[in-house]
């Protein structure tokens, strides 16, 4: 599979990158997408939610009126869920949302994603680049070449890139991040995913296990 490499400026480098087949051509496994999204969009909550319980609730343990002839339920404490200050009932308690799942299955499910993203053309290619220091005003200059200014693009990086990350970092609509932290969520959440040729060698290493 063959795809053409850019520079910063948008123009034609007259390479051509070589996707592999069994990483960017594969028939997509949907139910493996959808586990892997899942489990990151799980992994990513604290869990730390908490509500008091009547156990909890300071106050009177005294029964607050007798149990017969008042033509209402019968109540035994003031902290009881149905007042008013009272616990709460069934809350939330601290409590560990992860997931796990395979290496295999979050195998296929990156490249089911880097798939599907290839079918929709919503990949490109770019040749290694870097910046002398972080500027953002730099960062805006490639997208605006590349024509991704409006769109939510990712950038796979072959290795750590302080000043292209730092220059990316006050962006909402972009993200950089190295082929190691590449996952199945990040990849379907953006609308463009440009792939640096130093990332091409890990991403299809690290997949083709």
């Amino acid at each position: 599979m063959k795809v053409a490499v850019l520079d910063i400026n948008g123009k034609d480098t007259g390479r051509k990158a070589d996707l592999s087949k069994d990483v960017f051509a594969i028939e997509p496994n949907n139910h493996a997408v959808y586990l892997d999204v899942k489990q990151y969009l799980a992994n990513q909550r604290q869990g730390t939610h908490k509500s008091k319980e009547r156990g909890e609730i300071s106050g009177s343990t005294r029964k607050i009126k007798k149990q017969k002839g008042t033509g209402t339920a019968r109540a035994g404490s003031i902290k009881s869920g149905i007042f008013k200050g009272g616990g709460r009932m069934f809350g939330p308690r601290p409590r560990n949302y992860s997931i796990k799942l395979n290496k295999n299955l979050k195998r296929l499910a990156r490249k089911s994603a880097l798939s599907i993203k290839a079918g929709e053309k919503s990949i490109t290619v770019l040749e290694d680049f870097n910046f002398d220091a972080p500027k953002t005003k730099n960062f805006t200059a490639v997208l605006k070449a590349l024509e991704l200014e409006n769109k939510k693009t990712l950038f796979v990086l072959g290795g750590s890139n302080n000043n292209v990350y730092l220059s990316s970092r006050n962006l909402k609509t972009s993200e950089v991040i190295t082929a190691s932290e590449l996952s199945t969520y990040k990849i379907l959440n953006a609308n463009q995913v440009v792939l640096l040729e130093g990332a091409l060698e890990g991403i299809e290493t690290n997949l083709s296990k």
